[in-house]
């Protein structure tokens, strides 16, 4: 049986950033194990071609289960089947979120996770196209830029914005984040840049480095609770890898507590349920499901919006505070783009813009579980969004106020008439209906691994799993609370900052004669 010192379970944003860094010592080997395909597929690298993305062979498309508040409708969840991960599928903004979130994480008793530390992470992965600052870095791998031809319709947004009183922000990732400007991307001479582009392509030729596609990990190895290897199916074939060092499960929100699960780490009577041996009674796998929840107001445009091939579908953003938030971060996003993403249903033809209404910290808290035993089988996804009549009236809200925006002076050479939710519904109860027919996901499923200290934790702030040994999770899972925006920027931090906690982990004295016995 081969050996490595450390197993990479996923090729997305969190763990092309560990492979490349635990890779950078030459003495160290790495084995990166990827479920899904190469990056090839033409469109993944055009920025405007993201949403042909979608549903096709480089992207797992999962849906969650019917969901009791929205309808019963099933919720489509796309999740990158391909190196990248969803940094290879998505809309390419770069958002870290507000300085409170990390302070929060801080306070549950997260040490090491405030902003203050947090913040050297995200300046290490930057290569920041307007130079180096407080808050951007120069010397990272990772290319992040502004638009090079936002469409004009775009800029409009912006200054509709600030017609209406709200502040002018052209840096959302610096001093504060609240008001309207567009925003940053992760493109490169006009191409997507992922994380797979980013840190995995340049280091492909290093010896110590194996990368393995269309591998799909269907279970951890134990002795005992020490985690020894990984089983997975390649080719049709099992093959059984062991590990010097450590585990790291960067699967993401959706898929690392499904392998956790089927590994015997999760609820007790889950498994037990299904069969699976127990390893480690963790009741919080699976748990803390959030998301983003999304509606879209789409309107037609009277001329050509121009857009580029290195645009995006979300090209401009304005955070703001409802009337009444008292919360520290802004509890409403908006991402504005010069196409139309109408909801089913809303037939249109022709040009047209559109903003998504994005409740940035909304009380639905969702589960993932396993399906049954066999790892082929997709997990089962519960977001309950719109559980809380809070949210709804918070959608309501913007609704309102994009209305408003949309109505301003600097959109009249541009404005045609509303395609959805559509001039006939005005009233609360009929933009309610609309909400519970329409709610979304903008695609940013975290929290099933969460870190901290309480007995839902799943791994520890070292991102170790419980009750373990040789385990860790590193990925947007580990959230205990969702950022405010998108959040491929904080994943792609986790990574880092998780390279040089397991670094460190095996620079200590016990480490090291445990790894040289």
């Amino acid at each position: 049986m081969t050996n490595y010192d450390y197993i990479v379970i996923g090729a997305g944003s969190a763990g092309c950033v560990v492979a490349n860094r635990l890779t950078e010592d030459s003495d160290t080997t790495v084995l990166l194990l990827e479920a899904g395909n190469p990056d090839t597929k033409p469109e993944i690298h055009i920025p405007a071609q993201c949403l042909s993305l979608l549903g096709s062979e480089v992207d797992w498309s999962y849906f969650s289960e019917p969901e009791p508040y929205l309808n019963n409708r099933k919720i489509f969840c796309p999740r990158g089947k391909v190196l990248g991960g969803s940094s290879s599928i998505n809309i390419m903004i770069y958002l870290r979120g507000n300085s409170h979130d990390y302070d929060h994480w801080q306070s549950l008793g997260n040490p090491g996770w405030s902003y203050l530390d947090v913040l050297p992470y995200f300046k290490k992965s930057e290569n920041f196209s307007r130079g180096a600052s407080k808050f951007h870095g120069v010397d990272g791998e990772l290319s992040v830029t502004d638009l090079i031809a936002p469409a004009v319709v775009s800029q409009r947004f912006v200054d509709a914005a600030v017609e209406l009183g709200y502040d002018h922000n052209s840096d959302p990732n610096g001093m504060q984040q609240l008001g309207a400007g567009l925003y940053q991307l992760t493109i490169k001479d006009g191409k997507r840049h992922s994380a797979a582009a980013a840190f995995l392509l340049p280091i492909f030729q290093r010896p110590n480095l194996t990368v393995t596609t269309k591998a799909l990990v269907t279970r951890l190895l134990f002795e005992g609770t020490r985690t020894i290897g990984v089983e997975y199916l390649h080719e049709d074939m099992l093959h059984q890898v062991r590990v010097n060092s450590e585990v790291i499960l960067s699967a993401g929100a959706f898929d690392s507590p499904k392998l956790l699960m089927l590994s015997g780490i999760g609820d007790a009577e889950h498994l037990q349920t299904l069969g699976i041996p127990v390893v480690a009674d963790l009741p919080g796998v699976g748990q803390n499901l959030q998301d983003h929840p999304v509606v879209s107001v789409a309107h037609e445009a009277t001329q050509d919006l121009h857009t580029a091939s290195s645009s995006s579908v979300a090209e401009a953003g304005l955070f703001l505070h409802t009337p009444g938030n008292l919360d520290a971060a802004p509890d409403l996003q908006f991402l504005f783009g010069p196409v139309v993403l109408a909801p089913p249903g809303y037939a249109h033809s022709g040009l047209g813009f559109t903003s998504f209404v994005c409740l940035t910290h909304p009380q639905n808290i969702g589960s993932v579980s396993l399906r049954s035993p066999d790892p082929k089988d997709t997990p089962m996804i519960q977001m309950n969004f719109l559980q809380s009549e809070t949210d709804v009236q918070k959608l309501v809200v913007g609704i309102k106020l994009l209305r408003n925006l949309f109505g301003a002076s600097a959109l009249d050479e541009f404005r045609g008439k509303e395609i959805a939710p559509g001039a006939d519904k005005q009233s609360d109860a009929a933009l309610e209906a609309y909400i519970r027919d329409t709610c979304s996901t903008v695609w940013h499923p975290v929290g099933t691994c969460k870190m901290g200290i309480d007995p839902m934790a799943v791994v520890d702030p070292e991102l170790r799993v419980h009750g373990v040994e040789g385990l860790r999770v590193v990925d947007a899972s580990i959230m205990p609370t969702i950022t405010t925006g998108n959040t491929n920027a904080p994943t792609i931090m986790i990574g880092e900052k998780a390279a040089d906690l397991i670094k460190a982990e095996r620079c200590k004295p016990s480490a090291v004669s445990s790894y040289l016995a």
